[in-house]
């Protein structure tokens, strides 16, 4: 349900496109910023007749002259495999046309060259190859794969859950030195069936997807390493009857031991093994435990001196910097902070400085750096709002580019040390009531002393004396708070175009608030969620201009899912919704997810039971507009339909679309058949339009 980013050792994989080889200036953070060196950055300028140059900027005078890259330090774009028409092609970088290298009736998928750009590894019908790109010579690492084995190909609900939609499926890893490839074997065999039937052919066409929902078996998983000089194949020694999830991991720089994670099924114990890749051998260098769930840790930096790795952890209650060795020993507690770090921009091993990102202030986003011994944490940026640098090569300076609610755009060089050294751009606001949208950040009280960050956002022609309708626009799922305290912009929405107030609100699981809030979500999806939102309607009614009889809520998926129980559960509070894609009952979705915060049905049928918009289907009154596609293989259309069941058998009055053929969301016209059926809805229930 959630989209999770996915590194990939070694390789950059974008659209089923590998590339590689280095470029001729570095890129870095938000904003089009690129650097020449560590005291130059290019800035697109124009010229004296209006074209646009690349122009070298001096960081300290301002100082301008054309750019271009000398012959003789051009530097070819580097090699690429690409993926057309099923089959395999590959270019070295020059202009001479690609050239075939795969001819089979399979479907070559994945491909991910080595880190030394000789062999690329693929899959094909759900085993693992490799092909020499000197020689051309194809390699066939697994014999073993079939419609229900996949070698280096993710079974469903690892790619939706573990590995991340942006990972294609892709579920093996090149080590440093290119001898080795890991990956992961699935069997699901075990896995229930799920039919999804298209009602776009004659007698009907049916996909079949093996699809485990809460409290179902899992695919059974495990480890392998191929040797590619012998081809043999270890497989971690890890039994393979235990029921746990096995992902994400972290080659060490000399290639000689592999780290694994391994999460129990209940996800609340996480375990890091390294791995001998000539044996299978183990041995535990880490163990994290909690009552409530433990995440896979996505984003390990692996340092190239080979001393260790760098890892973000929760242990403490708030996302934290770890620095351990290889041994599990723990070398520095690089942050010790009570708010959110986000992630690690850029690590220089040769000065010892971790530069990181994180919000001091829950909504805002800011960066800093501290030495690997945990010393001399500097915070990098000042000013309230969400801010996105640009690092120089060597870190002697930093470009950053910052709004916030009422802020439309600074943009600042900094030193090392966070020292503004100069403006290079500031964005003046132009706000006109009478053309553009006004936001508003805002905290909302609720219980147990949570003040919830929102953003308000009015619409064109405000006038506070005049009563208005308010639109919640919601996804609400665990961790996944979406409030920034960021410019949105002056030019109006839809919604503001139209006299329609929207609001998001972060509840106290967003993340905003650290894992204690997050944990009041464990075995209790849809209690919380609902006593915050509660909160916010009950504040938005002591506003004058707000009109409580048309208070409106929409989202999709985990969206979807807090719209059916606001129009049900919460029946007292909204008027007006529509739910797309909808999760409505937890027994229905997958059980990865699901397990994470409320364990299976049969340990927490209470929980389900509470969490399912099914439960307070007799509760309706407003108008409520139940959307899904067809052939949604995430969050099936039976969700929509069991609930409509409901509806129909309580005698309440609802509205539902369907679209054929459609996914977890889609394009295409039937995506503006549902922007304009979204508007009509508005228009007619809030203006009788």
């Amino acid at each position: 349900m959630i989209i999770r980013s996915v590194k990939l050792l070694g390789t950059l994989l974008v659209c089923g496109i590998v590339f590689s080889g280095p470029a001729t200036a570095q890129y870095g953070g938000r904003g089009g910023i690129k650097w020449a060196d560590d005291t130059h950055y290019l800035e697109m300028q124009k010229d004296n007749t209006g074209k646009e140059v690349n122009m070298l900027v001096d960081v300290l005078t301002g100082k301008t002259k054309p750019y271009a890259v000398k012959t003789e330090t051009a530097v070819a774009p580097g090699i690429s495999v690409i993926v057309k028409d099923g089959e395999l092609f590959y270019s070295d970088g020059s202009s001479a046309p690609a050239r075939q290298i795969t001819a089979n009736p399979g479907k070559e998928v994945n491909p991910r060259l080595s880190p030394d750009q000789k062999c690329v590894a693929f899959t094909r019908d759900n085993d693992l190859f490799i092909i020499d790109l000197t020689t051309n010579l194809e390699r066939r690492l697994t014999m073993d794969g079939t419609k229900l084995i996949y070698n280096g190909f993710a079974s469903w609900v690892y790619f939706e859950e573990i590995l991340g939609r942006p990972s294609q499926y892709c579920a093996f890893w090149w080590s440093p030195d290119s001898k080795k490839l890991a990956f992961l074997r699935f069997d699901d065999t075990e896995v229930p069936l799920f039919i999804l039937m298209r009602g776009d052919s004659l007698h009907g066409a049916p996909e079949y997807t093996r699809y485990p929902k809460a409290g179902d078996p899992n695919p059974k998983v495990k480890l392998g390493i191929a040797d590619l000089m012998t081809g043999k194949i270890a497989w971690a020694k890890f039994d393979y009857n235990v029921d746990q999830y096995i992902a994400w991991p972290s080659w060490k720089p000399d290639s000689k031991e592999m780290m694994i994670q391994v999460l129990n099924r209940d996800q609340n114990h996480m375990q890091f093994f390294m791995v001998t890749p000539e044996t299978g051998d183990l041995r535990k260098i880490y163990d994290e435990e909690r009552t409530t769930w433990v995440d896979f840790f996505e984003d390990i930096h692996v340092l190239k001196n080979g001393t260790g790795f760098i890892m973000n952890s929760y242990r403490n209650d708030w996302h934290n910097l770890y620095y351990h060795d290889w041994n599990g020993k723990m070398l520095a507690h690089l942050t010790n902070v009570k708010w959110r770090v986000s992630g690690i921009t850029k690590v220089d091993e040769e000065k010892g400085i971790v530069y990181f990102t994180g919000r001091p202030e829950s909504t805002e986003n800011h960066t800093f750096s501290v030495k690997l011994d945990g010393t001399g944490l500097t915070q990098l940026t000042e000013g309230a709002g969400s801010h996105y640098i640009s690092l120089s090569p060597g870190g002697s300076y930093l470009i950053d580019n910052w709004t916030s609610v009422t802020n439309p755009g600074r943009k600042e060089l900094r030193d090392k040390n966070g020292k503004l050294v100069r403006l290079l751009n500031e964005t003046k606001s132009d706000f006109d009531p009478a053309k553009h949208q006004r936001a508003e950040y805002v905290r909302i009280p609720s219980t147990d002393g949570f003040q919830l960050p929102a953003v308000i956002i009015y619409p064109v022609n405000f006038n506070p004396a005049e009563k208005y309708p308010v639109i919640f626009t919601i996804y609400g799922g665990p961790d996944a708070g979406g409030v920034s305290n960021s410019f949105a912009g002056n030019n109006p929405s839809w919604f503001a175009k139209n006299g329609i107030i929207t609001i998001n609100v972060d509840h106290r699981a967003s993340g905003q608030f650290g894992k204690k809030g997050i944990d009041y979500m464990w075995r209790n999806l849809g209690k919380y969620e609902m006593i915050d939102y509660e909160e916010a309607v009950k504040w938005l009614r002591t506003k004058p201009y707000v009109d409580a009889t048309r208070m409106g809520i929409t989202g999709g998926s985990y969206g979807g899912y807090t719209t059916c129980l606001a129009l049900t559960a919460g029946a007292d509070y909204w008027t007006h919704g529509m739910a797309l894609f909808s999760v409505t009952d937890w027994g229905l979705y997958d059980n990865v997810y699901t397990e994470r915060f409320m364990d299976t049905p049969k340990q927490n049928p209470e929980g389900y039971k509470n969490g399912t918009a099914m439960n307070f289907a007799g509760n309706l009154k407003g108008k409520l507009y139940i959307v899904h596609g067809e052939m949604d293989d995430n969050v099936h259309m039976q969700n929509s339909l069991q609930l409509i069941s409901k509806l129909q058998d309580l005698n309440k009055e609802f509205q539902f679309m369907v679209y054929p053929n459609g996914r977890h969301g889609w394009g295409g016209p039937k995506a503006i058949h549902l922007r304009d059926l979204q508007n009509k809805f508005w228009l007619k229930e809030f203006f009788g339009q």
